[in-house]
C-alpha cells in the first residue's frame, strides 16, 4: 500500500473495490506534459547504428520482470523503427544500447492516504494518485569507454472516487493503455534527445 508502483497500486485498487467500485473504481489519465516525438524529428546518423538492445522496466530503480516483459516488444519495436538502430544478429562487436524505464515516487505525496480518504467517504471525495517515469537510454558505440546518453520524465494519473480529472491530463480506456502510450511518448522523446546528443553523430 506504501508503493507508488503502478502495477502494485492495480493490487491496492482491488482492496478499494468495495468503496470505488460504487463510482467507477480507478481511472487513468495520461499527462500531456510529455508528447510523442514524430520519428520525422530525429536527426538521423548517416547509416543506422548496429546495436544490441536490452530493455528493463524498475519500480524505484528495482528491476520489475513482470512489467518488463509487458513493454519489451513495444519498446524493442520503436527502437528499430525510429531509423537510429539496427538490431545486431551475432555481431559480438556491436554497439550497446541500454534502455530503462524506471516509475519513480512523486515528491510530497502519500498514496496510501489518498486511498484511504477515498474509501472512508465511500468515493464521494475524490483522490488523485501520480507515478513519475523516467526513461534513460544509454548508447555505447563498440570499442569506446564513452556513453552518449539521454533522458526524459512522464507521469500517470489514477483518480480514485468522484473527484475531477486532473488539469493537464488525457483520460485512457483503461489502465494498460496508459502504460502502453506513456512508454511510447517518453522513449520516443528520450530517442529525440539522443539523436542530437553530442557524440551520436
Amino acid at each position: 500500500m506504501r508503493s507508488s508502483s503502478l502495477f502494485q497500486r492495480l493490487s491496492c485498487v482491488a482492496m478499494l473495490a468495495g468503496a470505488t467500485l460504487l463510482t467507477g473504481c480507478a481511472t487513468a489519465y495520461v499527462d500531456t506534459a510529455t508528447r510523442e516525438v514524430p520519428v520525422a524529428d530525429f536527426k538521423k546518423p548517416d547509416q543506422p547504428k548496429i546495436v544490441k538492445v536490452n530493455f528493463e522496466f524498475q519500480t524505484k530503480g528495482v528491476p520489475n520482470s513482470r512489467a518488463t516483459d509487458f513493454l519489451k516488444k513495444q519498446v524493442n519495436e520503436q527502437l528499430l523503427s525510429s531509423g537510429l538502430f539496427i538490431e545486431a544478429t551475432v555481431d559480438a562487436n556491436a554497439d550497446l544500447l541500454n534502455v530503462t524505464l524506471n516509475n519513480v515516487a512523486v515528491d510530497g505525496q502519500n498514496p496510501a492516504m489518498s486511498g484511504f480518504v477515498t474509501g472512508l467517504t465511500f468515493g464521494l471525495a475524490g483522490s488523485t494518485v501520480t507515478d513519475g517515469y523516467v526513461c534513460n537510454i544509454n548508447y555505447l558505440p563498440a570499442g569506446s569507454n564513452t556513453a552518449v546518453t539521454a533522458s526524459a520524465r512522464h507521469a500517470i494519473h489514477t483518480g480514485l472516487g468522484a473527484g475531477s480529472a486532473p488539469p493537464n491530463a488525457e483520460k485512457s480506456p483503461d489502465m494498460e493503455s496508459a502504460v502502453r502510450k506513456m512508454a511510447r511518448e517518453v522513449v520516443s522523446t528520450a530517442l529525440r534527445d539522443l539523436s542530437n546528443a553530442p557524440g551520436f553523430n
